[in-house]
């Protein structure tokens, strides 16, 4: 396993249409949106969740944060998860022996939380004693901002009947409402830290995966309400030097479109101007290892409004490119 030693960015862009790419729990499951901008927000909790499940369902990887339901029925809590990373017998000799051992187990079998680190509490079994309690706490190597669209969006409400009655003998069917967005271009920024992923023994390996379940698992994340996401553009700029970042490159990509925000409905009705990008990484182009890019091909890149070549114009401001294939 190679060991992650210096600091990494990310850029992911996907689009969805006619969906909804976070519910709001609190707000009877509405698109998150920003009122004072009209941004579309999706939490770095969802992008997680579908890397998580990606990884687990699809590429056969543990993963700590899951639902386990126990014989009975009930679904166990965070407790009850660590003693399954537990590879001794209680009552132990000491809590930091038993607490040592899960966390050793931890980090060697579940990817995420290598990936995002974690607080884990813990209560365990000591002799000559009660039960003793704590935790393992480890900060993730990759952090996420939340996510948010490229440009202000509009909510449709919907209405539609159900396929059963209401009730017992009653002759109307019930009806049902739902809020979804015609469209909306998501940007994610993400930062790869090297000195924690020293901690949680994150390995290049590990990064891989990472990406995998970003763009594959946002691309099967087939149900109602995501169906329709579709991955546009994964960027990743790795570092020559640990402790060093330019930072934010998310901000350094504009949309540009003839349509009002609010109209826009396709991918092909917008182009991403990256000419601040462009430049930043230029002037930078000594503490650039190189970039990563994964297209689908379906973005046009302008620079100062002129149709490019993304890759072939980076070349030329000396940064050195690798194609991803996904």
């Amino acid at each position: 396993m190679t060991e992650v030693d210096r600091r990494s960015e990310i850029v992911f862009l996907y689009d969805i249409k006619d969906g909804n790419p976070n519910g709001d729990p609190l707000d009877e499951n509405k698109p998150r949106i920003d009122e004072e901008t009209g941004i579309n927000l999706v939490t770095d909790v969802r992008l997680k969740r579908t890397i998580r499940d990606h990884l687990y369902k699809f590429r056969g990887k543990e993963i700590f944060v899951r639902e386990i339901s126990a014989e009975n029925g009930s679904i166990q809590d965070a407790k009850m998860r660590a003693r399954d990373f537990l590879t001794i017998d209680e009552p132990l000799d000491s809590f930091e022996t038993g607490k040592n051992a899960i966390n050793e187990k931890l980090l060697a079998d579940c990817i995420d939380v290598r990936l995002f680190g974690g607080t884990v509490p813990l209560e365990l079994k000591v002799k000559k004693g009660k039960n003793e309690t704590g935790s393992i706490t480890h900060t993730g190597p990759v952090q996420f901002k939340i996510g948010r669209s490229m440009h202000k969006v509009f909510m449709k409400h919907f209405r539609g009947t159900g396929a059963f009655a209401s009730k017992g003998g009653a002759s109307q069917k019930t009806f049902r409402e739902e809020d979804f967005l015609p469209y909306s271009l998501i940007s994610f920024y993400g930062i790869i830290n090297e000195n924690a992923a020293k901690d949680t023994k994150l390995s290049e390996e590990d990064i891989d995966l990472l990406l995998d379940g970003m763009w594959n698992g946002t691309k099967n994340l087939i149900s109602r309400s995501k169906v329709g996401q579709v991955p546009r553009l994964l960027f990743k700029v790795n570092y020559k030097e640990g402790n060093y970042h330019i930072g934010d490159l998310n901000n350094l990509f504009s949309l540009k479109s003839d349509l009002i925000d609010e109209e826009i409905r396709d991918i092909s009705q917008v182009k991403i101007e990256v000419q601040r990008l462009i430049d930043v990484l230029g002037k930078n182009k000594d503490k650039i290892g190189n970039a990563q890019i994964c297209s689908d091909g379906s973005i046009t890149f302008t620079y100062d409004g002129e149709e490019i070549d993304f890759e072939k114009s980076l070349a030329e401001a000396g940064i050195n490119t690798e194609i991803l294939t996904m």
